[in-house]
């Protein structure tokens, strides 16, 4: 049994961290719910402009794991005085890498955009939209850079402050610039993009003033990071860049095998997918806390503490996802029938939400452990297994059981699920050959 101590001590840093996820789900409903009033076509070019966003920006995002791991690690270390020198590095990174990408982008977008979706009005309306966005892909890493260094440092309440005074920016734009309201020019589509491309920057200022106001004594924009420094940090962050890019990739390649069996079928999956993702959600924050907890016992020189925080934040994690999971085995209907109001569609995802439902549980501790593995600098390895069971197991596996054999819905989600539940299997080994106690950071 968790005794209250380090009960206490990991919702203390994951509840912040929940709350600023909860809170981003939360605004990409408001937003879709403000698109969705210009038309379907409207709606498809901001979801998949999202979408396109979050896989170029995963060159950038891959910042968060250096830059917690690294800082957790100098806090372990009682090395406090320079535990904010990983952040800079962080953001130095973010812009030696986001700049040149962002170019490269944007100019490209209208070339490429064509191939995600042909039609007409979507192309039109979802341009000038994601180059918007992207137009703040530095901006984006430099969040995700603090956002590994206050969740590494104990401090994730930073992290929700800022998060909730910029989603709350978000919506105010994008209401004023969607519609054209309080003098605005009215701007549709292009004015979500430019509303969220501007909180972003403005998140990213307001974060370096909480730097500037917090971490001084710690490092923060005291120089240049050393060339070590540097190299950690890349060593750290490459793979983790390249693992998000290729789960994003994936998922876009699942709605395509599954758009082979039918449109319904397609449709439920998109509920379906949204419905995981906002329920594991409180599993990734626990997993980040975990990820903070681990490289801190390591810098500290308690392997033993770093191995049973790990195992502490799965408990406390399966507990949770058991309470969000079971509704989903005992009222799909329920919860599917505030998304989906047709009768033929919400049947065809009943059984893969009962499904999902059971599944969670398998899934909570590969969360956590696959962020354990991260804190403690285990990121190529991550990287490695993320996608042989994503590439190399379960999308040919779902192809096969789908498309391939004439199989439905159901077969391809049972698919994800057991792969889901495989990859906690093999997290679990990885974990438990505790060759990560050995990484230096």
């Amino acid at each position: 049994m968790l005794n209250r101590y380090r009960m206490r001590t990991i919702w203390f840093l994951a509840l912040p961290i929940i709350g600023g996820q909860m809170s981003q789900n939360v605004l990409n409903l408001v937003d879709m719910a403000m698109v969705g009033v210009l038309g379907p076509q409207a709606l498809a070019a901001v979801g998949l402009g999202g979408f396109v966003n979050f896989a170029a920006a995963a060159v950038v995002i891959g910042l968060a794991s250096g830059v917690q791991a690294m800082a957790a690690r100098r806090k372990g270390e009682g090395r406090e005085d320079i535990m904010a020198v990983p952040l800079n590095a962080g953001l130095l990174l973010a812009l030696i890498i986001g700049l040149p990408v962002t170019v490269v982008v944007f100019w490209t977008i209208p070339d490429f955009y064509p191939w995600i979706n042909n039609d007409p009005e979507v192309i039109r309306e979802g341009v000038p939209y994601l180059q918007t966005r992207i137009l703040a892909m530095t901006a984006l890493g430099i969040n995700f850079a603090f956002r590994g260094y206050w969740n590494g440092v104990n401090q994730s309440g930073v992290y929700l402050r800022t998060l909730l005074i910029m989603h709350a920016i978000n919506i105010f734009l994008n209401y004023v610039l969607i519609f054209g309201k309080l003098g605005f020019p009215e701007m549709g589509v292009t004015g979500a993009g430019v509303g969220s491309a501007i909180a972003t920057v403005l998140g990213s200022l307001y974060y370096i003033s909480q730097g500037l106001a917090l971490s001084k004594p710690n490092g923060f924009f005291r120089g240049l990071p050393d060339r070590t420094t540097i190299t950690t940090m890349l060593r750290l962050s490459i793979p983790s860049s390249i693992q998000q890019l290729f789960f994003s990739i994936g998922f876009l390649t699942l709605f395509w095998i599954i758009g082979q069996i039918g449109t319904l079928e397609l449709a439920a999956a998109n509920v379906l997918i949204n419905i995981v993702l906002v329920a594991i959600l409180p599993g990734n924050g626990l997993g980040l806390a975990a990820a903070s907890l681990v490289s801190q016992s390591l810098g500290a020189n308690d392997t033993r503490d770093a191995h049973m925080w790990a195992w502490d934040v799965v408990k406390v994690a399966t507990g949770l996802l058991l309470l969000i999971g079971l509704p989903m085995v005992l009222f799909p209907d329920l919860i599917l029938a505030a998304f989906l109001h047709d009768t033929v569609t919400l049947t065809l995802a009943r059984t893969p939400l009962q499904i999902t439902g059971i599944g969670v549980l398998a899934d909570a501790a590969g969360i956590v452990l696959l962020n354990a593995l991260l804190g403690a600098g285990a990121s190529r390895e991550v990287m490695k297994m993320s996608i042989f069971m994503q590439w190399g197991l379960f999308l040919p596996l779902a192809w096969l059981v789908g498309p391939g054999l004439g199989g439905g819905l159901v077969s391809v989600w049972t698919s994800f699920i057991v792969y889901r539940a495989l990859q906690a299997v093999v997290l679990t080994w990885m974990w438990e050959q505790k060759h990560w106690t050995r990484i230096k950071v």
